[in-house]
């Protein structure tokens, strides 16, 4: 069993920058990829990012390219999600997923096994 604990929400002007946080306990961290999906008011849950277990890997969503870095740091079984140039729809619940692999890190969210209960992040124009 894996906990997944998100913190690094908040509100945000456009153009502002969060780092997101989700610690992982209960398993053996560098074996499972980890990733971020998000879901807005009204809006259906969408892939933002996702790492290999061993930070070799990563795959984004198209929207976040060139604005989002998701990383992770082994030794404090964490990963991380840097957000720049954030966007009012940016606005949404940010939540932290976990794999039982070491390599998945696709798009959908039937593919992760663990979730996280999510943390807000809310961007004003």
């Amino acid at each position: 069993q894996v906990q997944l604990v998100e913190s690094g929400g908040g509100l945000v002007q456009a153009g502002g920058s969060l780092r997101l946080s989700c610690a992982a306990s209960g398993r053996t961290f560098s074996t499972s990829a980890m990733g971020w999906f998000r879901q807005a008011p009204g809006k259906e849950r969408e892939f933002v990012a996702a790492i290999s277990g061993t930070g070799g890997s990563t795959n984004y969503v198209d929207s976040v390219k060139g604005r989002f870095t998701i990383s992770r740091d082994n030794a404090k079984s964490t990963v991380y999600l840097q957000m720049n140039s954030l966007k009012p729809e940016d606005t949404a619940v940010y939540y932290c997923v976990a794999d039982r692999t070491t390599y998945y890190i696709g798009s959908s969210w039937a593919g992760y096994d663990y979730w996280g209960q999510g943390t807000q992040v809310t961007v004003s124009s």
